[in-house]
């Protein structure tokens, strides 16, 4: 067997068996292996606890070590919705959500002019998804190809078992998201983070980060509405903190997106800046330092 299909199998053995765990004994395995994680202080870690930094700088320096700590806790907690979350019903999927300002995606898609959400990686948003697809919201979400193709077919078949429309990420996928919004239907987009070429640098905290123009690109073109969404999680389930987006104008579209784009980093920046431990940022996201370009 090949060691990707080995990856594969291993994968899909521990999501059945974490949905076969009593519920507190499975968030516990995670919760232990979060701090398993966090004691050998390897990459991922680092690479946590390095961002973290730049968005809390004034924390000392086992604050910052207990703050990454919780936060790994939090993304392994995200792993183990996962996980387990093709078994919760309606009712718990909607009673435990909590959602600010939540006509700023309701009214425009009931208005069927369509609407685009940027978020980070925070919280869960896949239990966000849930919760909107049970409210008969039409949600498309892009999904990035992943390695083996087994596991990556597993993650689109997740998604659409919770009600999304879920488009694999290549070439014609900008062009088929602005024919959905044009149908008013919901876009959601992770938008924190593209180190390519193609991406936008914004001003992030104390430096120059690099974010996708794709929700700025649509919403110009398309004349959806653009929010962004903030999730952190609750004792009891997620909270969704949406803002609006006003379009920037400009000379040109660049620009135009451009400075569309800096403020979706500006409504992250506010989100993380109140739920640091929720932001899952486990990658490079500065564009300073020993950064190399992608190609």
């Amino acid at each position: 067997m090949r060691a990707e299909d080995l990856t594969a199998s291993a994968y899909f053995a521990g999501w059945r068996i974490v949905r076969w765990l009593p519920e507190k004994n499975a968030y516990r395995f995670f919760e232990f292996v979060a701090d398993r994680v966090s004691a050998k202080k390897g990459k991922s870690f680092q690479r946590l606890e390095s961002n973290l930094k730049r968005v809390v700088p004034t924390l000392s320096d086992q604050e910052l070590r207990t703050l990454t700590k919780v936060g790994m806790r939090s993304y392994l907690r995200y792993w183990c919705d996962t996980f387990r979350s093709p078994d919760w019903d309606t009712k718990r999927i909607q009673s435990s959500v909590t959602v600010n300002d939540a006509e700023l995606l309701f009214e425009p898609v009931r208005s069927k002019r369509g609407v685009i959400v940027a978020l980070p990686h925070a919280g869960n948003w896949d239990h966000a998804g849930s919760y909107f697809c049970s409210h008969g919201v039409p949600l498309v979400t892009v999904v990035e190809r992943l390695k083996p193709e087994k596991l990556f077919r597993k993650f689109l078949e997740y998604r659409e078992a919770i009600g999304m429309e879920a488009l694999p990420l290549d070439g014609r996928v900008m062009g088929t998201l602005a024919s959905r919004l044009r149908e008013g239907k919901l876009v959601a987009l992770v938008a924190d983070r593209d180190l390519s070429r193609n991406g936008i640098d914004v001003k992030f905290f104390d430096g120059t980060a690099r974010m996708p123009a794709g929700p700025a690109l649509l919403a110009i073109r398309t004349c959806a509405d653009l929010i962004t969404a903030y999730v952190s999680y609750t004792d009891t389930g997620i909270h969704i903190d949406f803002r609006k987006v006003l379009i920037a104008d400009g000379d040109s579209e660049s620009e135009r997106v451009a400075k569309t784009v800096q403020l979706c980093a500006d409504n992250f920046a506010a989100g993380i800046k109140e739920h640091p431990q929720d932001w899952h940022m486990l990658q490079r996201i500065w564009v300073d330092g020993d950064f190399v370009e992608r190609t």
